[in-house]
């Protein structure tokens, strides 16, 4: 967000800004969702809802996942939320008590320790790097176990910002060691739809008790609309129900009436996706040429992460130099990870093809500068 910030800034004075920076899609939503809005604002009925979301939008969602992957959802396990960043609020406060210990891959999604330190619970970060393919495997997991004992494993399929799935015989593992050992599951799913070879797999196949959380955010190009759901144990229910009641009252009725179309924009949303395909080849083939060989697995999501280190040992600096000199918006891995992120910068490729192409094209230049 302060790479944002500095280049709205840059863009004000008149600068030409490539924002590669914010992981959102470039792409608008899609308009049958907003046909459906303009209905519903037409109809003007627009307040609270349940607090675990309409039935309508909770059929839906339960549907879906017997269309996406052949499993049976009841209706009543799905809770509708405000984002995905609601949905990751609610299972903390629902499954750990205050000084509970979570255990998250680094690199990782730098939300998940902010939430995890405002909720007064500890963050236990599991290494990973490229000899497990940056994903956890359950020995580190067992290995943090016996340090100390755990309470919850929170896992990324497609991840953010390395952008790797968990192949299904690797989370089947991650969940079978999260059960050994008494820990509660909670499986981040919102890149889902966004994979560039084998689709991700849901943990709710192999373990019933996972906590799933997923948006429409990413998949639906419906970041600003902030609606998300989650698939929970049936014993979590009712406790998340109240929690949600007292938290937020319920996520915006609109928002809900307009995701509800969002399943039937397939064909557009492929288109998208097509476009995300292409700007990953795009930078496949051109971040070698610039320098820049060690990029990590882009599986799914929209993002490179690039090491750097054969040009700054600062990334925050260089990419700030960057965004003032060629123009170019990235951010730094610092947010990632704070122990090895100053090597390394995340690069969305959510944007046009166009502004893919001219950032390679500038990159190019500033590097050899």
């Amino acid at each position: 967000m302060d790479v944002l910030r500095d280049a709205r800034t840059l863009e004000a004075a008149g600068r030409r800004i490539l924002h590669l920076e914010v992981g959102q899609p470039g792409a608008p939503t899609p308009a049958g969702v907003r046909q459906a809005a303009e209905r519903a604002l037409a109809d003007g009925a627009i307040g609270y809802t349940e607090a675990l979301g309409t039935a309508a939008l909770r059929h839906r969602i339960a549907r879906h996942y017997g269309e996406a992957y052949g499993l049976d959802v009841a209706p009543a396990r799905v809770v509708v939320t405000t984002g995905s960043s609601a949905g990751f609020v609610l299972a903390f406060l629902a499954c750990f008590d205050p000084g509970g210990r979570v255990a998250l891959a680094r690199p990782g999604y730098p939300a998940y320790r902010n939430i995890l330190q405002a909720l007064d619970l500890a963050t236990v970060w599991l290494e990973t790097d490229a000899t497990t393919r940056w994903v956890p495997t359950p020995a580190l997991i067992e290995q943090a176990a016996a340090d100390r004992k755990l309470d919850g494993l929170l896992v990324a399929s497609p991840a953010n910002p390395t952008g790797t799935v968990v192949p299904a015989a690797g989370l089947s593992d991650l969940v079978a060691a999260a059960a050994a050992l008494g820990l509660w599951f909670i499986s981040d799913e919102i890149y889902h739809g966004l994979t560039y070879g084998e689709p991700a797999d849901t943990a709710l196949r192999h373990d019933g008790d996972a906590i799933v959380i997923n948006s429409f955010s990413k998949y639906y190009c419906m970041t600003g609309w902030r609606i998300g759901w989650m698939v929970v144990p049936e014993r979590l229910v009712r406790p998340i129900e109240r929690l949600a009641q007292n938290l937020y009252i319920s996520a915006p009725a609109l928002s809900q009436a307009a995701a509800l179309a969002a399943f039937d924009c397939t064909e557009e949303l492929e288109a998208n996706k097509a476009v995300y395909a292409r700007n990953r080849d795009l930078l496949t083939s051109a971040l070698p040429r610039l320098g820049l060989e060690r990029v990590l697995p882009m599986d799914g999501a929209f993002y490179a992460y690039v090491d750097v280190a054969d040009f700054t040992n600062d990334s925050s600096e260089f990419a700030a130099r960057m965004l003032h000199e060629a123009g170019i918006a990235a951010t730094p891995g610092l947010d990632f990870d704070a122990e090895h992120g100053r090597r390394y910068l995340r690069f969305s490729f959510a944007g046009a093809t166009a502004d893919i192409e001219e950032a390679v094209a500038r990159l190019d230049r500033w590097l050899k500068r």
